[in-house]
């Protein structure tokens, strides 16, 4: 796997790039903002982009700003950011941004180095993967007037157990129905939230979404 890293912080930058080169990837530039992230990414096409938030110029939002920039000019870039506080505004934004190939993290999970490089592969793989702790963030902040308002209440509960990461299994278990039941709904809740067809862990990921931001 070919690999660009965006981070402003030295020693975070440099122990990735040795931590992941130790694992076979190819790192093939190490940019220190978001402006030269951009620009390195589209010239090197690699396969994932792993990005900081807060870096230069601004030191706001640059990195969310500049993988949104990177997946409309390259839609089929995996990017995994990472921060050191949540965003959950800018988790939305950026997991609304495509089909997959989406992670967001906080800086802390790469301590747990193994849950870490599995989120690599889950986001090379196609997959979406979400911080739970930006989860929390993101059900604290619902708002009204969404279409998850239109399910019916099992299809809620289905919903609701979504958001808490149970795979089909286990919300079969929880709600005392089979997992072609579970399948049913889950299929009925995306065609309620007016969700296309694509890869079903994004969709789970789009349905979710729009729950926490209920």
């Amino acid at each position: 796997m070919r690999l660009i890293i965006g981070e402003d912080e030295a020693l975070l930058r440099m122990g990735l790039s040795s931590l992941l080169t130790d694992e076979g990837h190819e790192v093939v530039a190490a940019t220190s903002n978001a402006v030269d992230l951009v620009s390195t990414t589209l010239q090197l096409r690699p396969d994932l982009v792993i990005t900081d938030i807060r870096m230069p110029p601004n030191h706001t939002r640059d990195g969310i700003d500049a993988a949104l920039r990177i997946r409309a000019l390259r839609p089929g870039t995996a990017v995994l950011v990472l921060s050191q506080h949540v965003d959950s505004a800018g988790a939305t934004d950026l997991l609304s941004s495509g089909e997959g190939r989406i992670g967001y993290l906080l800086k802390h999970r790469i301590m747990d180095i193994d849950p870490f490089l599995l989120a690599i592969e889950q986001v090379l793989a196609g997959g979406s993967v979400i911080d739970p702790e930006v989860v929390a963030s993101m059900i604290s902040r619902r708002r009204n007037d969404n279409p998850v308002d239109g399910l019916s209440p099992r299809r809620r509960e289905t919903l609701a157990l979504m958001a808490e990461g149970y795979s089909n299994s286990r919300i079969a278990e929880a709600l005392f129905v089979t997992e072609k039941a579970v399948a049913r709904n889950i299929a009925s809740i995306f065609s309620t939230l007016g969700l296309p067809p694509s890869a079903d862990d994004h969709r789970r990921v789009l349905a979710v979404i729009k729950y926490l931001n209920r």
